[in-house]
């Protein structure tokens, strides 16, 4: 069982930043993929960013140029860096993990709220 802590939210102003961290239960070499996913109130959690063990990573539209994921193995943590935030990025932010068999794992999430 892997279970995924996520940290860093908070309230900020449009245009500031905040970093978030998913610290998993498990060594992270267990686990290939690990993403962060959002979700507003009254919409559908979306993908906001992923990475892979190689290295490789995936970004919604709405986070390219803004948004940085990023993964310390030895930590067992993944991060999100986010800039010049924007009101519409206010959502509760989840952690994903996906391990080498498929099986996937959730953290409760943090809230993100970016005031105008």
């Amino acid at each position: 069982q892997v279970q995924l802590v996520e940290s860093g939210g908070g309230l900020v102003q449009a245009g500031g930043s905040l970093r978030l961290s998913c610290a998993a239960s498990t060594r992270t070499f267990s686990i290939n993929a690990m993403g962060w996913y959002r979700q507003a109130p009254g919409k559908q959690r979306e993908l906001v960013a992923a990475i892979i063990r190689s290295g490789r990573t995936n970004y919604a539209d709405s986070a390219k140029g803004r948004f940085t994921i990023s993964r310390d193995n030895a930590k067992n943590t993944v991060y999100l860096q986010m800039n010049s935030l924007k009101p519409e990025d206010t959502a509760r932010y989840y952690c994903r993990g996906e391990t080498w068999s498929g099986t996937e794992y959730w953290g409760k999430g943090t809230m993100v709220t970016v005031s105008s």
